[in-house]
């Protein structure tokens, strides 16, 4: 008999299945009872509201003290509450995965949490030795070169077919730039993106892209005149890059960023620098201190989650780093911004635009659903793949509108 071959995804589907919640008596004990849960989120919702329908049919006003995001949820099972209180947000996604919660507008849920995160606390976080168990999870995932290459395989090898299914015709899988746009639309977004990450480098003859995804922003260079060299450590990408890409005279190369030598005029990295991992930090801003000539200037795009979060957000490991992203680490800037002067490179004309994320997120999951429904997903991904990455997408979108997460853009000058 043949051996059966893994589904499409199934790594990032499997992500969490060693963060259970346990047997029903140890996950109650542990978390104090379910009323307990309740009370601890309508304690910590200050702005905002939850009309929730619990499972015996009665409904339960949370929060309402202060406007806010307004949602309902229907409470299936009192094991969500369980889930939640013991494994945080694994255990809330584990739970709409068995149909224990559901909501209509899952993505305002998710901006309330995130909106109120300071004062709900640990609320929302894996406790006591579920704690325990996804710290250690993303420990085994921490981003060493070997861990480098398996953590990137695990997302951006899932396949050109698969992205190309939903992303815009630029393959750009990073936030759009809607500012100065009529509408938000997604193509025209992306090169906004594009064209404002080149203004910041106006005048370079030589550029490494650290993190090239599909190869847009390399080819806009060198279209250009600028010569570039662009890195990854996706196959995929770089075989798409390559094909697509490859009569741009571009030098794609898989390498790890810490493998770079040589200097150039400017570094671009969009979104790179969040599947760094905090460890190793320093030797990015090392890298790009090392590979500017003295003058140079590096536009980084990146992903940071507000600062007085930040301690809570790393001492745990969350649903995506868990399931989408293994050893992904959000940008903490007050800690990026000194890593950067302390290796010689000026901190310049940054930019936040949190909620052009939201609706570039919002469109992709609008694209990504108009691929299921019109059969145009690459076989190979089930159902819980599909649900998993829609899960993703609001959970994601629903960060950015609740304002703890942010995106921006920023100019490092190398001094001297």
């Amino acid at each position: 008999m043949n051996a059966q071959v893994p589904g499409r995804g199934s790594e990032l589907v499997a992500g969490g299945r060693s963060i259970g919640i346990g047997p029903r008596w140890l996950a109650r004990l542990w978390s104090g009872g379910v009323n307990r849960v309740l009370d601890r989120v309508d304690a910590g919702l200050e702005r905002g509201s939850i009309e929730a329908l619990l499972p015996d049919g009665t409904t339960r006003l949370l929060g309402g003290r202060a406007p806010g995001f307004s949602v309902r949820i229907k409470l299936n099972s009192p094991r969500a509450l369980v889930r939640l209180a013991t494994a945080g947000s694994v255990g809330w996604y584990q739970a709409w995965e068995a149909g224990e919660w559901e909501s209509p507008d899952p993505v305002s849920l998710f901006a309330l949490f995130t909106d109120n995160s300071a004062s709900l606390g640990n609320a929302g976080r894996a406790r006591g030795p579920w704690r325990a168990v996804v710290r250690f999870f993303h420990w085994l995932h921490r981003n060493s070169r070997a861990g480098s290459q398996r953590n990137i395989h695990a997302h951006y090898d899932l396949g050109n077919d698969f992205y190309s299914a939903w992303l815009d015709p630029s393959m750009s899988y990073s936030s759009a730039r809607f500012d100065g746009l009529d509408a938000p639309d997604l193509e025209a977004g992306q090169r906004r993106k594009v064209e404002m990450i080149a203004r910041r480098l106006e005048g370079a003859g030589s550029l490494l892209e650290i993190g090239c995804g599909w190869g847009a922003l390399s080819r806009h260079f060198a279209d250009n005149g600028v010569n570039v060299t662009a890195i990854s450590l996706s196959d995929e990408q770089l075989d798409w890059a390559r094909r697509v890409h490859g009569d741009a005279g571009i030098d794609f190369r898989k390498l790890d960023y810490r493998d770079v030598a040589g200097q150039f005029d400017a570094i671009a990295s969009v979104e790179m620098v969040e599947a760094v991992g905090e460890q190793y930090w320093p030797d990015f801003f090392a890298c790009i201190a090392r590979c500017l000539k003295p003058g140079g200037r590096a536009a980084i795009q990146y992903i940071a989650m507000r600062d007085d979060l930040y301690g809570a957000y790393a001492g745990n490991a969350d649903f995506i780093q868990t399931y989408i992203f293994p050893g992904g680490m959000l940008v903490r800037e007050s800690a990026f911004r000194r890593l950067a002067e302390e290796n010689g490179l000026a901190w310049e004309a940054p930019e936040r635009f949190g909620l052009d994320y939201a609706e570039t997120l919002r469109i992709w999951r609008e694209r990504f659903d108009s691929a299921v429904e019109e059969g145009r997903l690459p076989a190979g991904f089930d159902r819980r793949f599909v649900e998993l990455w829609r899960y993703y997408l609001m959970y994601c979108e629903g960060g950015f509108r609740g304002g703890a997460i942010d995106v921006s853009q920023v100019t490092l000058v190398k001094r001297g």
